[in-house]
């Protein structure tokens, strides 16, 4: 059950998050063949999303963080309230047995996916090319200017 096949209409020029989504959907797409196995074989494909949704998630909060974005910004809550359902799932696959879970759960994601690519993932890809951003050194060529600091005398 492939809920999402990459395409180059996902792609955002930017190659490392373009790398990244590619596994994502790799991942997803494997997790959704173990479906309709029972939960002791979903166990590891599910684990194996999982912690690659932690790093490439975590992968851009840090780069949101470093290129200014404020903490609680949606994109990254978005990025928590996903993963929390990923441990939920895991959780009563693992304790309850819940096996239709994944099932529920691989087109749910790939439907959520494709506009936070596009819309979340989209922007702060334009945010790094505009600010110059080198996800190597985690450094700006163009950083955005810094808000303007009050004085004593209010000027």
């Amino acid at each position: 059950m492939s809920a999402l096949t990459w395409s180059p209409a996902l792609a955002l020029q930017q190659p490392q998050m373009d790398d990244t989504h590619q596994e994502f959907v790799a991942l997803l797409a494997a997790l959704g063949d173990v479906a309709e196995r029972p939960p002791a074989e979903q166990l590891g494909p599910l684990d194996r999303f999982i912690a690659h949704t932690v790093a490439h998630f975590g992968q851009e909060d840090a780069w949101m963080a470093t290129i200014g974005f404020q903490p609680e910004n949606c994109h990254a809550r978005q990025h928590a309230e996903v993963l929390q359902l990923l441990h939920e799932v895991r959780r009563r696959l693992h304790d309850e047995g819940e096996g239709a879970l994944v099932g529920a759960l691989v087109p749910a994601l790939a439907e959520w996916f494709v506009p936070h690519a596009r819309n979340m993932d989209g922007g702060l890809a334009q945010v790094m090319a505009a600010t110059g951003f080198d996800v190597a050194t985690g450094t700006m060529r163009h950083p955005p200017d810094a808000p303007p600091q009050d004085t004593p005398d209010g000027r």
